[in-house]
């Protein structure tokens, strides 16, 4: 095809096409940082919504109305001697009353382990066997600790042990660490680890206990 001249018979040459554009489309599909933000947003409302039922459900439990209850109902206290060479020989038996006066919660304890001390120092120990505590209940634990355990008394601790040996009446302590799970209908919370303790407990040797200030603590 032969070339156009312009006027006057001038040759301008071919005639050049127009530039093409190409536009670059990103990797995304428009999402981007809303996205992300979205995704952020669903997640904070998730936890506080989880932190807020665990907070209902533990207000729920240990208000003061419906606060789970450890009591020392008996005990029986049939050895407690101290020897020389820093043996302590003991037999001890606890009865202890869990109330659960709750209507609608449950309590799985995955762990009890009793613990018994004398003068701050650990002589008895024990690891019961794990249950459910439906509403409404009340759960009594029997807790046995016998044997001969290293214990060294000294100064004040040395002169209270042979004070109470004259009286017959032995301040012993007991301590229960657990492992709790509550259940409100189908939900279930996670695992908690609080401690009781059942502290200064008077009790006598081959004697009745009376069960006058056996009211336990729960620490969390």
């Amino acid at each position: 095809m032969a070339d156009k001249q312009g006027l006057n018979g001038a040759y301008y040459g071919p005639k050049i096409p127009p530039t093409q554009q190409y536009h670059r489309h990103g990797r995304g599909s428009g999402c981007g940082c809303c996205c992300l933000v979205t995704l952020l947003l669903k997640l904070i409302i998730t936890v506080l919504t989880l932190i807020g039922l665990f907070i209902l459900i533990v207000w729920l439990i240990f208000r003061p109305i419906n606060k789970v209850k450890f009591h020392v109902t008996d005990v029986a206290l049939t050895e407690f001697n101290y020897t020389n060479n820093n043996m302590l020989s003991y037999n001890l038996t606890f009865n202890v009353n869990i109330r659960n006066p709750n209507k609608k919660i449950g309590i799985y304890y995955n762990r009890v382990e009793a613990k018994a001390f004398y003068e701050g120092q650990r002589f008895g120990y024990l690891s019961l066997t794990p249950f459910y505590q439906g509403h409404k209940n009340t759960t009594v634990l029997n807790v046995v600790f016998t044997g001969t355990q290293p214990v060294t008394l000294q100064g004040e601790d040395l002169t209270r042990f042979n004070s109470e040996k004259t009286s017959g009446i032995y301040s012993i302590a007991l301590e229960l660490s657990l492992r709790v799970k509550f259940k409100l209908g189908k939900v279930k919370t996670a695992v908690f680890k609080p401690k009781v303790e059942c502290d200064d407990l008077k009790i006598p040797l081959n004697g009745p206990y009376v069960a006058g200030s056996s009211k336990c603590k729960i620490k969390f």
